[in-house]
């Protein structure tokens, strides 16, 4: 557990062709173009993989390709856990062990599936530990779906307490709860980072470990730099934040697809096509052409203001 995993983390998504298998040649180009943006590390096989969409089989491969082609460059953590089943748990996350990721992250709300509380939360994360190779760091993720499964204070503090956790992907979306935990937190090896992009400076300000929210997945330079460099640019700070925080609304207009057209512009990627989104995202989303106008432009402008003073 001696590498540090934090900083900004982009929340890896999966290209598919037009016939729906990944894309492996895209998905070299997006891990390349993350670690030219300055990433700090990357997480695969998350939501924004689609990872509720993906066999077993395909996601022990897409995390063993993302680690061979990051090749130590930065950390990888990987994920895939969507089973609530604990044999099955224990299935995907022996094969996301198996992939030499730098750490394995648990989905909270499949440890508390039917959400009884903090007995069968905790129940089901020693059996899970007990059962997992210990020489590997641990994650936790509050995924958004089935449910939203927020770690109530104690809980925090079991896997504190544990020694096995170093990172929290924390998706309260609450400045207070993330100064709460930055503080049970401090002395560990435990790092939280905001998913959560309408506080996100706010939540680097107050000492979370970085930024992991949907928008790595568009300019994840610019958190970088704000992380890094806002506290000795205040104004410019506050300007790329209102930006970013703006840009973000978008998100629920049609999220992956629309990162996906931004890596189609790119040339990222040569298809937007989406397994959790099954049907024509422009029929569906009118506006989304005009959007991305917005947000690229808006990227490219920010980008402009902050070359002279860094840029990773």
């Amino acid at each position: 557990m001696t590498r540090k995993i934090e900083g900004i983390i982009p929340v890896m998504l999966t290209p598919f062709t037009d016939e729906g298998e990944i894309d492996y040649p895209g998905l070299e180009r997006l891990i390349e173009w993350y670690l030219d943006k300055g990433a700090d590390a990357l997480f695969a096989i998350a939501q924004s993989s689609e990872m509720q969409f993906l066999t077993l089989a395909e996601r022990a491969a897409l995390g063993h390709f993302v680690v061979k082609q990051v090749a130590g460059r930065v950390p990888v953590v990987v994920s895939g856990h969507i089973s609530d089943d604990p044999f099955s748990q224990i299935e995907e996350l022996t094969a996301a062990a198996r992939t030499g990721a730098d750490g394995i992250v648990l989905v909270t709300n499949h440890l508390d599936p039917k959400a009884t509380g903090t007995e069968t939360f905790r129940g089901n994360l020693e059996w899970l530990i007990e059962r997992l190779p210990s020489d590997i760091p641990l994650g936790l993720y509050e995924c958004p779906a089935p449910y939203r499964r927020l770690l109530s204070d104690e809980e925090l503090k079991l896997c504190i307490d544990s020694g096995r956790f170093v990172l929290l992907k924390d998706v309260s979306c609450d400045l207070a709860t993330v100064k709460r935990r930055v503080a049970s937190a401090e002395g560990s090896p435990l790092a939280i980072i905001n998913a959560n992009a309408a506080i996100a400076y706010d939540a680097m300000l107050a000492g979370a470990g970085g930024f992991a929210g949907v928008f790595t997945n568009f300019h994840p330079d610019l958190y970088k730099w704000l992380r890094t460099s806002g506290p000795l640019n205040p104004e410019l700070a506050e300007e790329i934040n209102t930006f970013l925080v703006v840009a973000a609304v978008s998100e629920v207009l049609g999220y992956p697809a629309l990162a996906k057209m931004y890596h189609q512009r790119i040339g990222t990627f040569n298809s937007i096509r989406c397994r959790v989104i099954n049907y024509d995202i422009h029929e569906k989303f009118w506006a989304l052409d005009a959007v991305l106008d917005k947000i690229v432009a808006g990227t490219e402008f920010m980008r402009g203001k902050i070359a002279p003073l860094y840029y990773p």
